[in-house]
């Protein structure tokens, strides 16, 4: 059984390795214990198996929008509703904090992603030209403004 939590810094050395395996531009440890204690604006959730961390997601709450920084599954458990749930607790919590609308960027050649995206009401809405450094690979910018339908559920933690 998967167990979603807020993460929390003992949590960090497994999603930098997580990280590792699943981006080629992976954001730091330091970057990651920023964000948890000194970002007021963030929200980051773990999904747990055996107490080991298999997937999670973060975003920012800003001005009554919501914008994803992260979502990264381990491959071994893609495929599995994982990204979706992830995504409907962070939709959910984004809602209840008082977001109106959501927004992401993701890889123009990350059809999977966008897919999940599009299943949860993103719409493309534009690009930014050579947005990831590590390629110069265009992000497609998708938001969804209907949050209305998200107000949470019983697997999504406080």
């Amino acid at each position: 059984m998967v167990i979603l939590r807020k993460m929390e810094k003992c949590h960090l050395a497994e999603i930098v390795a997580l990280e590792k395996i699943c981006f080629s531009n992976p954001w730091t440890y330091e970057g990651y214990r920023f964000e948890l204690e000194d970002n007021k604006l963030a929200q980051y959730l773990v999904a747990l198996k055996d107490e080991r961390v298999v997937a999670y997601g973060g975003m920012w709450l800003i001005l009554g929008e919501a914008h994803v920084t992260n979502l990264a599954v381990h491959p071994d458990y893609r495929r599995r509703g994982l990204g979706e749930v992830l995504m409907r607790c962070l939709m959910a919590r984004a809602y209840g904090a008082g977001a109106r609308c959501i927004t992401l960027e993701v890889r123009q050649s990350n059809r999977a992603a966008q897919k999940l995206y599009e299943k949860l009401g993103f719409k493309g809405v534009g690009y930014r030209r050579g947005y990831y450094s590590d390629n110069q690979e265009d992000a497609l910018v998708m938001w969804n403004e209907d949050m209305g339908s998200y107000r949470g559920g019983s697997i999504c933690p406080n």
